[in-house]
């Protein structure tokens, strides 16, 4: 039996103040296996998504403190392969905030291990909605954005929902 929190132990969702926090980058570091790729020798490009997903929920969840839950992926774009041996780091940080809801940029860069040779691999943003104790969308803090780099992906991000909000409109 696993200790790992789930809805029904989960604790209360943590009260914020309403004070903007920042979302420092959350990065993680693994290695391409034989096993993670195609008969081209690159990385399977649903590894990739769910390395991007798991990392940009806990950049959430470090920057909310509550559970969260993948509401959609966005516009993620494969730019350069990423190969067998090669060292994947992926960062993902909390770019725009709404009252619930959470648009992670997420940034995937490719190194060769022998010459330090880095490259931006992929990049693209995932939503998240923010949970209470009992499954339901919860408020989350204000993003505090300062630096022009901030800014830019705050405005990105909010490209990104207007382009979510878009897509649920009624079709007619």
């Amino acid at each position: 039996m696993t200790n790992a929190p789930n809805r029904r132990s989960a604790p209360p969702a943590t009260s914020h103040d309403g004070a903007p926090r920042p979302s420092p980058w959350v990065t993680s570091v693994d290695t391409v296996f034989p096993h993670h790729a195609n008969p081209l020798g690159t990385i399977f490009g649903g590894r990739v998504l769910e390395l991007l997903d798991v990392n940009s929920a806990i950049a959430c969840f470090r920057f909310a403190r509550t559970q969260v839950v993948t509401a959609s992926t966005e516009p993620v774009d494969f730019r350069n392969p990423v190969y067998v041996g090669e060292i994947l780091e992926v960062a993902s940080r909390v770019a725009w905030t709404g009252r619930t809801s959470m648009i992670v940029r997420c940034e995937v860069t490719g190194e060769n291990p022998y010459t330090g040779e880095r490259r931006l691999c992929t990049m693209g943003h995932l939503n998240f909605v923010a949970l209470d104790a009992d499954g339901r969308p919860t408020p989350v803090p204000p993003l505090l954005v300062e630096s022009d780099e901030e800014r830019a992906h705050w405005a990105e991000g909010e490209r990104v929902r207007a382009a979510i909000l878009r897509r649920r409109e009624p079709a007619g």
